[in-house]
C-alpha cells in the first residue's frame, strides 16, 4: 500500500502548549508450520509473514501563544511500513536413552520504509532492507533420572527499531551466544545453573538519554560482551515451607567504547554496559500451613549500575535491597459463589529509600566560552515509594 503526503505547515511559536501524539495502525500476520513426530525424532518446518502499516501523527491541541497555528494543527505526520518474512526448520533427535541433540535454522528478511516528518517536526526517510541467517544447535546429556547437562550455541541478529532510526543511523546488532548448564529435579529439590557468554557486535545499548516523547535512546556500542552465571532453586525444606532463591552474577562490558568529550573523540576502552548490574538476587520464602492460606516473603537485591556507557560517576545508581510480604486466603463459599480469594501485598516493608531507574544525558556547551567545547553531564532519578500496600479480591461464581 502506498500513501502520499501533502502537508502545509504554518509557522507556530508557543511557550506553553498541549499536544497529542498518536498512532493509526494496521497489522497483518500469516503463519504456517508442518510437524513430524516419532519416538526418536521431532521436526518442524514453518514460517511467517507480517506487515505493519501505521501512521504516526501529532496534533497541537492547545497553546498559550500559537501565532497563526490553527486549532488542532498537525505539526508532524509520517507513514511507516514494516514487512517481516521468515522461514525456519528445527530437528530434535534422541540418541539412545542418554543423549539428545537439536539443530535450528532461521532465515529472516525485514524491510523498513517511512516518509514524512516526526516530532520536532523533523523530516524522516527510512528505506532499509535487512536479511539475517540465525543458526542454533545444542546437546543434552541425561546423567541420571534427576540430572541433565546441556551445551548450546545460537546466533541471533536483531534489527533497529523505529526510534533508533529517528535518533541516528543505526546498524543491526549481532550476537553469538554460548551456554552450558545443569538441571536437577527431585520431588522436594529443583536446581538449575546456567553459564553463558554473549559476544555482541554493534549491540544496541541504552545511552541513558530520552527523546522528546520519553522514549529511551539507543546507540551501537561496537564490540561488547555479557558473561555470567545464573542459579535458580526451589527447595521444600519442611512440609509447610518452600524456599525459591535465584542469583545472577555477570560482567557486562563494552570493548573500546568511543565517546566525544569536549569536542574530541576519545577511546574510553572497556566500560560498563548501561543498566546492567553485576549482581541481581531474589528470594521467595513461602509458608503455607493449609491449602487455602499462604504467606510469602519476597526479597530482591540489585547491585550498583550505570545509566550510561561512559562510566560517569554521576550516572551511577546505588545498590538496593527490598522486601515485600504477600498474604493470600481462599474462601470456599456456598453454591452461588464458588470461591473468593483475598490478598494483601505490602511492598517495601522496611521503608527502604532507593532509586531503581533514571536517565543520563550529555550535551556539548560551545556557547559559554568562545571557541571552547565543554561536555556537560545531566541526570534524573526515579525514586521509589516507601512502604505501600495493595488489597485485592477475586470472586468466582
Amino acid at each position: 500500500m502506498e500513501r502520499s503526503l501533502n502537508l502545509t505547515y504554518s509557522l507556530a511559536i508557543w511557550a506553553c502548549s498541549v499536544s497529542r501524539k498518536w498512532l493509526d495502525n494496521d497489522f497483518y500476520v500469516g503463519t504456517f508450520s508442518v510437524n513430524y513426530d516419532s519416538n526418536q525424532t521431532q521436526a518442524v518446518i514453518g514460517g511467517s509473514y507480517s506487515n505493519y502499516d501505521g501512521a504516526h501523527l501529532g496534533n497541537l491541541i492547545w497553546a498559550q501563544y500559537s501565532s497563526n497555528a490553527a486549532p488542532n494543527h498537525r505539526f508532524y505526520e509520517s507513514d511507516a511500513d514494516k514487512k517481516d518474512f521468515n522461514l525456519y526448520a528445527k530437528v530434535t533427535q534422541r540418541l539412545g536413552t542418554a543423549w539428545t541433540v537439536y539443530a535450528d535454522i532461521q532465515y529472516r528478511i525485514v524491510a523498513y520504509n517511512s516518509t514524512g516528518t516526526v516530532k520536532g517536526p523533523e523530516p524522516i526517510t527510512i528505506d532499509d532492507t535487512l536479511s539475517f541467517f540465525n543458526p542454533k544447535a545444542g546437546i543434552t546429556y541425561r546423567a541420571s533420572e534427576a540430572s541433565r547437562l546441556y551445551l548450546s550455541y545460537a546466533k541471533a541478529q536483531r534489527e533497529p527499531n523505529r526510534s533508533d532510526y529517528e535518533n541516528g543511523i543505526p546498524k543491526p546488532e549481532s550476537l553469538n551466544d554460548f551456554e552450558a548448564g545443569w538441571r536437577y529435579k527431585k520431588e522436594k529439590v529443583q536446581l538449575q545453573a546456567n553459564l553463558y557468554y554473549m559476544d555482541y557486535k554493534n549491540q544496541l545499548v541504552l545511552t541513558g538519554a530520552l527523546d522528546a516523547v520519553g522514549e529511551p535512546i539507543r546507540t551501537n556500542s561496537g564490540a561488547s560482551y555479557r558473561f555470567g552465571l545464573e542459579i535458580e532453586a526451589a527447595i521444600q525444606f519442611a512440609e509447610q515451607w518452600v524456599w525459591q532463591p535465584n542469583l545472577a552474577l555477570s560482567s557486562n562490558k563494552n570493548k573500546d567504547f568511543y565517546f566525544k568529550r569536549d569536542g574530541q573523540l576519545q577511546n574510553l576502552g572497556t566500560t560498563h554496559i548501561s543498566y546492567s548490574p553485576a549482581v541481581v538476587g531474589a528470594s521467595n520464602l513461602v509458608y503455607a500451613p493449609t491449602t487455602v492460606f499462604r504467606v510469602a516473603l519476597l526479597s530482591k537485591y540489585v547491585g550498583e549500575q550505570y545509566m550510561g556507557n561512559i562510566d560517569a560517576d554521576l550516572s551511577k545508581l546505588d545498590a538496593y535491597f527490598t522486601n515485600d510480604i504477600n498474604i493470600s486466603y481462599v474462601w470456599t463459599a456456598n453454591s452461588w459463589l464458588k470461591e473468593a480469594q483475598f490478598s494483601l501485598l505490602v511492598n517495601n516493608i522496611f521503608d527502604e529509600l532507593y532509586t531503581s531507574n533514571g536517565y543520563f544525558y550529555t550535551f556539548d556547551d560551545d556557547y559559554s566560552v568562545p571557541d571552547v567545547v565543554t561536555t556537560i553531564e545531566g541526570v534524573g532519578y526515579y525514586p521509589q515509594a516507601g512502604t505501600n500496600f495493595l488489597l485485592g479480591a477475586t470472586f468466582r461464581f
